[in-house]
């Protein structure tokens, strides 16, 4: 059966043991600290063809395209938000929430990757933002759905009409990533391209509020015939070793930062909790927050006892922020909504990296991803949180500005 294949290929790879095989640093990449240069590529392969490309010597890991979607809004009666009226003058709640209204930084001289539904670039947020725009979707670019301008406006929008919506507003230039399509969909093919692209472009910073599709895997290949438990079974190959495609991805990133800044990379870490039905009815975070050196982030909410994990926020973040009633930019109208879910919440803890960006770069500091990884956890603060706040739920706690 032919099947089609996301490749990545390095020239420092060990040969795998099997087509999904451990992921990891060669010992020519420790030994000789050589400039990794990933390669993404696609291909559709039968199974001897697949075997013949995993023990390519520059093949670093393979996995089935799965298909991808935005994180969706969560509306407000299901996240427990009451109903605000739009802000008023001055910093959105969550701006003021992770300290951003009183830091000394704006992320002026840093790079932030928003890779997701695509941006309104007219919109008066983004006024004088240089925006690099780059479609991966093949619908242009452009953003019908709005989640990729309401989480950009969080990064580093501008103020609007008085409210002040952006963490990191002095951020000068955005690469928008457009990797899910008009409808919301998309393909790991996509994703992996876009981060691809953002880290040769120089980004600092790489925001992702999306996530793997792993009932609508299934469900395609229902479609095509397949026996439910196989379905489900193939689906889980595919989602195995698209995780660790991410964790090879990522380990090239990281060894990259040894010859440059590095990038930081952020991902919601998904909607799919249910506590509002039952305390127990929690989900991990998922892919790519799931990966190996991917910061994942939750939702807080405010509550009457200090800031609280929202409903549906997954667990096991490394780290949280404002994800309920966060007002930012609206496409298509050039005003502002309210969305709640941990799409808003990490783009929250991506204007927070790009504070500390500012900040490492000003001190006489190692700049680099590292460096700025260290700062942005050490500097997580509890003193806010409500008290029955699970450490599970929330990471090492609010993200903070510097």
């Amino acid at each position: 059966m032919n099947r089609q294949y996301v490749i990545l290929s390095d020239i420092n790879r060990a040969f795998p043991t099997d087509p999904f095989g451990q992921i990891g640093a060669s010992p020519r990449m420790a030994e000789t600290r050589e400039v990794v240069a990933p390669e993404i590529s696609t291909a559709t392969l039968t199974n001897a063809e697949l075997l013949d490309a995993v023990r390519a010597p520059e093949v670093s890991a393979v996995a089935p395209v799965m298909p991808t979607h935005l994180i969706t809004p969560v509306p407000a009666d299901e996240a427990g938000a009451e109903a605000r009226s739009a802000p008023g003058a001055g910093p959105t709640w969550g701006v003021q929430a992770v300290g951003a209204d009183n830091s000394a930084r704006t992320g002026d001289g840093v790079s932030v990757a928003v890779l997701d539904t695509g941006i309104d670039a007219a919109h008066p947020a983004f006024a004088g933002v240089e925006l690099i725009q780059q479609d991966f979707s093949g619908d242009g670019d452009g953003d019908v759905q709005g989640h990729g301008t309401h989480c950009a406006g969080t990064i580093f929008g501008r103020d609007v009409e008085g409210t002040r919506i952006g963490v990191a507003p002095g951020v000068p230039r955005a690469l928008i990533g457009k990797v899910l399509a008009d409808s919301g969909s998309g393909s790991s093919e996509m994703l992996f391209h876009g981060i691809q692209w953002a880290v040769r472009e120089g980004a600092d910073v790489v925001s992702m509020s999306l996530g793997f599709d792993f009932p609508g895997l299934v469900s395609e290949l229902l479609l095509q015939g397949w026996p439910p438990d196989l379905a489900t079974s193939a689906a889980l190959e595919g989602y195995r070793a698209n995780l660790r495609m991410f964790d090879a991805l990522m380990g090239m990133v990281k060894h990259n930062a040894a010859f440059g800044r590095g990038t930081v990379v952020i991902a919601a870490a998904g909607n799919e909790s249910r506590r509002h039905i039952h305390p127990d009815y929690e989900i991990a975070v998922s892919i790519p927050a799931a990966a190996d050196g991917v910061v994942s982030v939750g939702a807080l909410q405010r509550g009457d006892e200090g800031l609280g994990i929202a409903r549906f926020s997954n667990t096991f973040p490394s780290i949280s922020a404002p994800g309920v009633d966060v007002w930012s930019a609206e496409s298509g109208t050039g005003g502002l909504v309210s969305f709640n879910g941990t799409s808003m919440a990490c783009p929250h803890v991506a204007g927070v990296a790009a504070l500390w960006w500012e900040d490492v770069l000003a001190a006489p500091l190692p700049s680099t991803a590292t460096t700025v990884f260290t700062r942005l956890m050490a500097n997580a603060d509890t003193g806010a949180l409500a008290p029955t706040v699970d450490v599970a739920d929330r990471g090492a706690g609010i993200a903070k500005a510097p």
